[in-house]
């Protein structure tokens, strides 16, 4: 979702796709071996690309509380459905936050510059996590994309 939002700015090789309909991630792990992957560890991989797929477990959350918007974006190829930029600023976070990871919070400032992000909804997750404060200190980061939703 971040190479998507910012226009390949970052670029990961692992692809994550949570399955909202039921199907077990074994089924699709299998389903993957048949068209040439092969199982290692949580991931699936194949010969042809660098990429590695993985399909965690749902529901589909950032911290404590459930994905609260998805977006359906046209390829050419087909629908594709994301999180928001704004859930998506909220799962980087959540990597800074928890971990310390400083890529992650790169990663949410990157997204924040290129889209609308609802940074009242940000700080609001934030206290619910109990890490209002952390938030307080790198807000400003998030605040320069286009027409930011106060």
């Amino acid at each position: 979702m971040v190479t998507i939002y910012t226009s390949n700015k970052y670029v990961s090789l692992d692809l994550s796709f949570v399955e909202c309909r039921g199907l077990k991630a074994s089924k699709l792990k299998e389903a993957m071996v048949e068209l040439g992957f092969r199982a290692k560890d949580r991931y699936v991989v194949h010969p042809d690309t660098s990429y590695f797929v993985e399909f965690p477990p749902g529901p589909l959350s950032v911290g404590n509380e459930p994905i609260r918007e998805i977006r359906d974006i046209a390829f050419a190829t087909g629908m594709l459905r994301l999180i928001s930029p704004t859930e998506s600023v909220k799962d980087r976070l959540a990597v800074w936050y928890h971990w310390k990871d400083r890529q992650s919070l790169e990663q949410a400032v990157l997204v924040s510059e290129a889209h609308e992000i609802d940074l009242n909804e940000v700080a609001r997750w934030s206290k619910l996590e109990g890490v209002g404060e952390e938030f307080e200190k790198i807000s400003d980061r998030l605040g320069s994309g286009p027409g930011l939703a106060f």
